[in-house]
């Protein structure tokens, strides 16, 4: 019995470990506006070869497979699952939901940069500016729109312009537009946490543009949209990978029994 048994079932108790902290993740994100769930995808290791495929034998036949032995299992990476999420009428006027692909622009004042997010709970601050509703930080729509304080009603469209009900005026004032952007892979952009992404390498240079146009996703006021987190689904999968966790733990201690039964053996 090799000592091989016992890393090999480590690196699965590793694997299902890091699975757990990703189901976790997403029962713990239930009911966080505009959350994506993620999965843990795997790959095995390397092989041990101990007869190669197609290996000629005394009649120099090749045979038709070989000896080969997996060294494990690893995780490969984690991968975002973008599609919609529920929409939940709100009925408050600052809400808006994405329905379709994109992100929301946002400022960032800590890093003086641009960051995304598909949570639409927008409200106003004491500059009368529209801002992701944050208690930690105040972060302004990109480009930034300003509300009169003397706004009775606002009122933003399914293409992102934002309009404004005055006392005595009879039409509706536009004070902007919200824009949106996309990416080529947005797998690949970087969770920084508080519903927020960052641009990478790996998403691609962002794409922006006005809600409804060139593929992007229109928006509805007086809605937010739900995380797409299934439960029963996390729920299943909850219960196989823990039991794939306590399998690789049982091959952990068969090995070392029957290692031990070795050593036993040879003091005989």
């Amino acid at each position: 019995m090799s000592v091989q048994t016992l890393y090999t079932a480590a690196s699965g108790m590793s694997a299902m470990e890091t699975k757990l902290d990703v189901i976790a993740n997403n029962l713990a994100n239930i009911n966080t506006t505009g959350f994506k769930k993620d999965r843990a995808n795997f790959e095995d290791l390397l092989y041990r070869t101990k007869v190669h495929p197609g290996v000629r034998d005394s009649n120099q036949i090749p045979t038709a497979v070989g000896t080969q032995v997996g060294l494990g299992v690893r995780v490969t990476s984690t991968q975002t699952d973008q599609r919609q999420g529920t929409l939940q009428q709100t009925g408050r006027d600052l809400d808006i939901a994405i329905e379709g692909s994109g992100y929301l622009r946002v400022l960032d004042p800590l890093s003086q940069g641009t960051m995304y997010t598909r949570a639409g709970n927008l409200d106003i601050n004491a500059n009368g500016n529209l801002v992701i509703g944050s208690a930690q930080t105040g972060r302004l729509i990109d480009p930034p729109i300003q509300i009169p304080q003397d706004a009775m009603a606002v009122v933003i469209n399914s293409n992102g312009e934002v309009m404004v009900r005055q006392p005595g005026a009879t039409q509706l004032a536009v004070q902007g537009q919200i824009q949106m952007a996309q990416f080529i892979n947005p797998d690949g952009l970087l969770k920084v946490g508080q519903n927020m992404y960052e641009q990478t390498d790996a998403s691609g240079a962002e794409q922006p543009n006005n809600p409804g146009t060139n593929g992007l996703g229109i928006l509805r006021q007086g809605n937010l949209e739900a995380s797409n987190v299934e439960p029963v689904q996390e729920l299943i999968d909850l219960i196989t990978t823990q039991r794939a966790f306590e399998l690789n733990s049982q091959a952990v201690q068969a090995g070392d029994q029957v290692m031990q039964n070795i050593s036993n053996l040879r003091r005989f």
